[in-house]
């Protein structure tokens, strides 16, 4: 990272982490700046690729996605090709949210959010065509603990 991060910086960062909608006048009194500062503050850090977006959460639950699957993907490929082809199934299925390649046992773990188990058969009838897999395992959610999509700064 060539971008130095003070501690107002990071204040800035964590303020919209929580809520990326505050006001800017609001903003800059909470960081203890005034407005336009604090406005280039942000502009620094959009621009350097810290802050890449600015999204909505929305309540899963709310939306009829209430299972979450974690799915553990094995293959005895590793070539560019396979990957590619993989990769761009699972970044074309909407109920894949997060999709990590891992050292270890497993190869990829893809974390999918669907209706119910009928939703996940359906989707897990299209993963395993897409292309060919070595071992696919699934682990289903039982309670979600801890989620939050703010990074420790």
């Amino acid at each position: 990272m060539d971008t130095v991060l003070d501690a107002i910086d990071r204040r800035i960062l964590r303020e919209l982490q929580k809520d990326a909608t505050i006001p800017i006048a609001e903003l800059a009194q909470v960081v203890g700046l005034s407005q336009t500062p604090c406005w280039k503050r942000i502009k620094r850090l959009t621009d350097a690729g810290i802050i890449t977006s600015r999204v909505a959460l929305l309540d899963r639950s709310k939306l009829d996605l209430g299972l979450a699957v974690f799915v553990s993907v094995r293959t005895n490929r590793h070539d560019q090709e396979w990957l590619d082809a993989f990769a761009g199934a699972a970044a074309s299925m909407p109920e894949v949210v997060e999709f990590y390649r891992l050292s270890g046992d497993t190869d990829y773990l893809l974390k999918v959010l669907v209706r119910d188990i009928a939703a996940y058969d359906a989707f897990y009838k299209r993963l395993i065509a897409a292309v060919p897999l070595s071992d696919v395992s699934s682990a289903f959610a039982m309670e979600q603990i801890k989620s939050t999509t703010a990074l420790p700064v």
